[in-house]
């Protein structure tokens, strides 16, 4: 095994860099306070060919390998995590879905522009009492003629006032329990879908989170993703790709919150030293360093694994569980050694936080995380 990225992976490397630091920098902060959705820059981005990084050539996509993927979430999110969850949900849990399970009709009228980054996706499974325990939806879809009528809610849905093409689990057969969900693909201008008022949130207020109402919502039976009853094992298989997404997500906030800690030790004195040299402010950065790269090489291994088209649910699960909590641990850090200067804006390290804290509960919280490792573990 190489530890080492090929040439193909730097240049992936430099162009998000370059694309984070001068694109999507200057306006961070100002998106934060504003809760903002960079629509301009998400156009940009999928010009670069990262809206669609995963899917074939053949659909639009940029036909790069899942480690080149994780590469340009670190990156991106290492700027601004906001956008790096917009590019999340619509590589991982779109594009994804669509690819694999899709028609190739479904596939030249969806997956294509969206692929090109000239419409944006949304993936909507939680609902009000239908959170960590998907299997609980409550959303109906019933066939009538060459279509069918979709009535309940969605919530916490990642791009929502934005997209253009939602992937909706809906139960189509109540008796058969979650073997009765189906995904349907809706368009936002169908009959009887509505979008909901835009929350208000901690963190990643630069990316737009809505609740989705379907009432008496028309939608065609082409438009059915996969088949009939299918529709938790797509939702499943296309969460553990969207996990290394966002284990990818929180490890650039993990590093972003390393490099500002760095940086800021060496600048800042007490007692007529930088502070870098004080003891107590080492032991901080070493342990950052360490958990950082460890969450790094868990990724890795998921996005390896899933290259290579082995089972990848538990590598997956551990890199999200171990990234998301080294995020967190290492935005405290960062406005630890930043002191009094870490809970003001102008340091950015406070921003770190807020976003970090999402990747523990979004894709599945931790202790889903904790649960699917033990199963893997168990499994006869």
């Amino acid at each position: 095994m190489k530890f080492e990225l090929t040439e193909e992976h730097k240049y992936i490397k430099d162009t998000a860099k370059d694309f984070a630091e001068n694109e999507i920098a200057p306006s961070a902060v100002e998106r934060d306070i504003k809760a903002e959705f960079p629509t301009e820059i998400v156009k940009k981005l999928g010009e670069l060919g990262f809206m669609g990084m995963m899917v074939s050539p053949d659909w639009g996509g940029a036909g790069m390998d899942t480690v080149s993927y994780v590469i340009a979430m670190e990156e991106i999110s290492k700027v601004d995590a906001s956008v790096g969850v917009i590019m999340s949900v619509n590589n991982s849990l779109v594009c994804y879905g669509m690819e694999k399970w899709g028609t190739d009709t479904q596939k030249e009228k969806y997956l294509k522009p969206l692929a090109m980054g000239q419409k944006l996706g949304a993936f909507c499974l939680s609902e009000p009492e239908a959170g960590s325990d998907a299997t609980q939806q409550r959303t109906e879809a019933v066939l009538k003629g060459d279509h069918y009528i979709l009535n309940g809610m969605k919530n916490w849905i990642t791009n929502g006032t934005s997209a253009d093409y939602y992937l909706i689990q809906a139960m189509t057969d109540k008796s058969k329990g979650y073997k009765g969900i189906t995904t349907f693909i809706v368009e936002k201008n169908f009959e009887g879908f509505e979008v909901g008022k835009k929350e208000d949130k901690l963190g990643i207020r630069g990316s737009d989170t809505c609740s989705i109402g379907l009432n008496n919502c028309i939608v065609p039976k082409e438009n059915v993703l996969g088949e009939e009853g299918l529709g938790f094992k797509i939702a499943m298989e296309t969460l553990n790709g969207g996990r290394i997404g966002i284990a990818s997500q929180a490890l650039g906030i993990a590093q972003a919150s390393l490099e500002a800690s760095v940086r800021y030790s060496k600048e800042r004195k007490a007692f007529n030293s930088p502070i870098s040299n004080l003891q107590a402010i080492q032991f901080k950065l070493a342990d950052m360093a360490m958990n950082t790269e460890a969450s790094r090489l868990l990724i890795f291994n998921a996005a390896l694994k899933k290259d290579a088209k082995l089972p990848f649910a538990k590598e997956a699960a551990e890199a999200k569980l171990f990234a998301s909590k080294t995020a967190v641990n290492n935005a405290l850090e960062a406005i630890q050694v930043h002191g009094g200067y870490g809970y003001v804006r102008e340091y950015l390290v406070e921003r770190f936080l807020r976003d970090a804290k999402i990747t523990e509960i979004y894709e599945g919280t931790s202790e889903i995380q904790k649960i699917v490792i033990a199963r893997d573990l168990l499994k006869d």
